[in-house]
């Protein structure tokens, strides 16, 4: 075919009845004109019409099996939502609902007020304010108690994460000064003592994430910063991250993360952590702590550009009401709660149905929670070429490709998955 051989645009679209059908065709032929430059047949037209048009209609935002061992995964979306969650989500999407609005005495509300007894039952917090993430729980906070005055930070937590968060960086836009105190591996209570000035606002703790310092290593406990802080009228801002909120949790993770009613307990005046994490639920920063603060947080004007949506409080709020009643309905929780021999057994299953090798593996918790924490784990190993067909799948699958292997780790696939991959692996060595 030649350059001259090509149909116009409108003849091309014309036969499809689409209207998204011009633009469609307008790309097609732009492809096929460099094909042709470049001396290849660019070959069916129609037929490449027709895949362009199934493409534009195709979501970007799609579900997928998480074959990677990491739990709570980042780059997948971190926390499935929990049934009971999805439907609440689904009720208040589907008509109206009292975001703002007081049933009771029939004028204007806040949709603070859903999650705020909710909160307060599970962490003994005083009050609470739920933002859109983490980092603007932070900012908020930092903003509204220490804008144009100094916040003292241990130079050890003084971290980047995913995408090139830096907490200097949130520091810097909440209008505050960081003054840094300690050293990279050691810091001790005197060190903030001797950092506190007429212009110290606030006291900050922030979890370390997703690394840890170990060896030649120290850092005060957050009661003795904490007694600090009493010492100088000052409060203590305590980031934890991921952040749990029951006991029961901290059974299924170890003892390595405190809970936010122990941060509280501790002596931390506000707590800052992620509503999608260990929590399990949306994307959501979740501030707790004394009332009087949280109020100062309310109504600053920073508050409005980061406050929640009506869905992902829906979905917060059904997940909060699982951590009182049934926390193993959790996706994140009941898949840290897997025994072992359930996870041999799923990887043996997709093993023989696919004709792969059963390999044992290493899970991650994820998310910059417990980063030193290795979840025994099993995974099917099949052959590495099949890593980019299945990501393009439909379910797409991801896993993990290591010493010319494909590992789809079953620590992250439920049963129901197991059955999807299996038949995705099918689908795609037919190609």
């Amino acid at each position: 075919m030649e350059l001259r051989d090509l149909p116009s645009v409108d003849e091309l679209a014309r036969g499809a009845g689409d209207p998204l059908a011009v633009d469609a065709a307008r790309a097609v032929l732009d492809r096929a004109r460099e094909e042709i430059r470049a001396g290849a047949d660019p070959g069916d037209l129609a037929a490449r019409l027709h895949d362009e048009l199934a493409g534009a209609r195709q979501p970007r935002l799609r579900r997928v099996l998480n074959a990677t061992g990491v739990v709570v995964h980042t780059n997948l979306g971190r926390a499935p939502l929990a049934e009971e969650a999805v439907a609440r989500v689904v009720d208040a999407a589907s008509g109206y609902s009292n975001l703002e609005y007081d049933l009771e005495d029939g004028a204007r509300g806040s949709r603070q007020d859903h999650l705020a007894a909710i909160l307060r039952r599970l962490t003994g917090a005083e009050a609470a304010l739920v933002v859109n993430n983490n980092a603007a729980a932070v900012l908020l906070a930092l903003a509204a108690l220490a804008e144009g005055r100094d916040v003292v930070v241990s130079r050890g937590e003084l971290i980047e994460i995913g995408d090139g968060f830096r907490i200097p960086d949130v520091l810097a836009r909440s209008g505050a000064r960081l003054v840094e105190v300690g050293t990279t591996n050691r810091t001790r209570a005197v060190d903030y003592e001797r950092a506190i000035g007429p212009e110290t606002a606030v006291l900050l703790r922030v979890h370390q994430s997703n690394f840890r310092v170990v060896g030649f290593e120290e850092r005060p406990r957050l009661e003795e910063v904490a007694a600090v802080a009493r010492r100088h009228g000052l409060p203590v801002v305590d980031d934890l991250g991921s952040g749990h909120v029951s006991a029961s949790n901290k059974l299924l993770l170890g003892q390595e993360e405190p809970t936010v009613r122990e941060s509280l307990a501790a002596g931390a005046d506000l707590v800052c952590f992620s509503g999608d994490k260990l929590l399990g639920g949306p994307q959501t920063g979740i501030v707790l702590g004394r009332a009087e603060l949280i109020e100062r947080l309310r109504r600053h004007p920073l508050q409005r550009a980061l406050r929640i949506d009506k869905l992902s409080l829906a979905a917060l709020e059904g997940t909060l009401l699982l951590h009182l009643e049934a926390p193993e309905r959790i996706p994140v929780l009941r898949t840290l709660a897997q025994e072992r021999d359930t996870v041999r057994m799923r990887a043996e299953r997709l093993a023989a149905a696919t004709g792969g090798e059963v390999e044992e593996t290493v899970g991650r918790v994820g998310g910059g929670a417990l980063p030193l924490a290795e979840l025994p784990s099993f995974a099917c190993a099949i052959e590495e070429s099949l890593a980019a067909p299945l990501r393009a799948g439909e379910p797409p699958v991801v896993g993990v490709v290591r010493d010319g292997r494909l590992l789809l780790d079953c620590l992250t696939l439920t049963d129901e998955d197991a059955d999807e991959a299996a038949a995705a692996i099918h689908a795609a060595r037919d190609v």
